[in-house]
């Protein structure tokens, strides 16, 4: 499945890896677990990780974002993780590159790279990048399983999402026998500053629920700089407050920003994707986002929301 972009690893001396803006387990997962990979695989190799940073998931990190210069993608083969769409890529120097490539469990968009595998069936990249590493009889370090599964733990919801399947088990097994600290994974990942609970709570009153049964949250721009906390936080990071109520299949979470409404769009039944990529956005069946032009566009898409929670279950 990865030979084509094994390839093109092999073939040049300068890898530098992107995913997409505001990471989240997944995007970080995938992209310092490949990473270690390539740099224990391939040591006369230059590998280099550049992006953006979400605070929840600095302690994943043993290192900062790579700074590099334009001159570096001369030569070099960029590739990018865990990403569906161009616009939603880091740095868009990648095209600077003289290859590319791209690993993606999103619905397909748009080509954006030379060589791509895009597979639906994994649910994560994390789990695509431990499936190539397989694949490839590559060498995979504690440090470099302990991210993949940390990504694929965020992704699968602790293995909770329809998503997960028997594929996915034998993927975490796999990365569990190179006997990294899970608990050091759980003990960051869901634990919070009691400023963080609070401001959950704050969210669970702010839930309201339409007639159709669709569960939405519409945070406006000077209540968000109230909060005092990252539009990431309080737009990802808060959608799943709606996500275990009784009746509700359907949820989705507006953050009004300088540059548009955030839109974090979440079901339990429907497949939700389409009417995010009507809004220019996208991601999985069951959990994608985009970016709104203002609040009467948010509505809109509401009501497409509550026309397909009209639906027989």
């Amino acid at each position: 499945m990865f030979e084509a972009i094994q390839k093109l690893i092999e073939k040049y001396p300068r890898i530098i890896i992107h995913r997409h803006k505001n990471p989240d387990g997944d995007a970080l997962g995938s992209q310092q677990g490949l990473k270690y990979i390539l740099k224990e695989n391939y040591p006369d190799k230059e590998v280099f990780a550049v992006g953006d940073l979400t605070p929840r998931y600095d302690f994943m990190l043993n290192a900062p974002m790579d700074e590099i210069p334009d001159s570096y993608y001369q030569g070099a083969l960029a590739i990018i993780l865990d990403c569906g769409s161009k616009a939603l890529i880091f740095d868009e120097r990648y095209s600077l590159a003289d290859a590319t490539a791209r690993l993606d469990h999103h619905v397909f968009c748009e080509i954006i790279a030379d060589a791509e595998v895009i597979n639906t069936s994994f649910e994560s990249c994390c789990g695509m990048i431990t499936a190539m590493a397989m694949e490839c009889n590559w060498k995979v370090s504690k440090e470099a399983a302990k991210s993949l599964y940390t990504g694929m733990i965020t992704d699968s919801g602790r293995f909770r999402y329809d998503s997960t399947t028997s594929q996915t088990f034998r993927l975490a097994a796999f990365l569990m026998e190179q006997q990294f600290d899970t608990a050091d994974i759980y003990r960051n990942l869901y634990v919070d500053d009691l400023s963080m609970i609070k401001l959950r709570a704050k969210y669970v009153l702010k839930i309201q629920v339409t007639t159709q049964g669709v569960a939405y949250i519409y945070t406006t721009l000077d209540e968000a700089k109230d909060y005092g906390v990252d539009n990431f936080t309080l737009s990802r990071g808060m959608v799943n407050v709606m996500g275990e109520i009784r009746g509700i299949h359907s949820w989705v979470n507006f953050t009004e920003t300088e540059n548009g409404v955030l839109c974090e769009i979440r079901s339990n039944y429907y497949n939700i994707n389409p009417i995010a990529t009507k809004y220019g956005g996208g991601g999985h069946q069951k959990a994608s986002g985009a970016t709104l032009k203002n609040k009467e566009e948010a509505m809109a898409l509401l009501e497409d929301l509550k026309n397909l929670s009209g639906e027989t279950i």
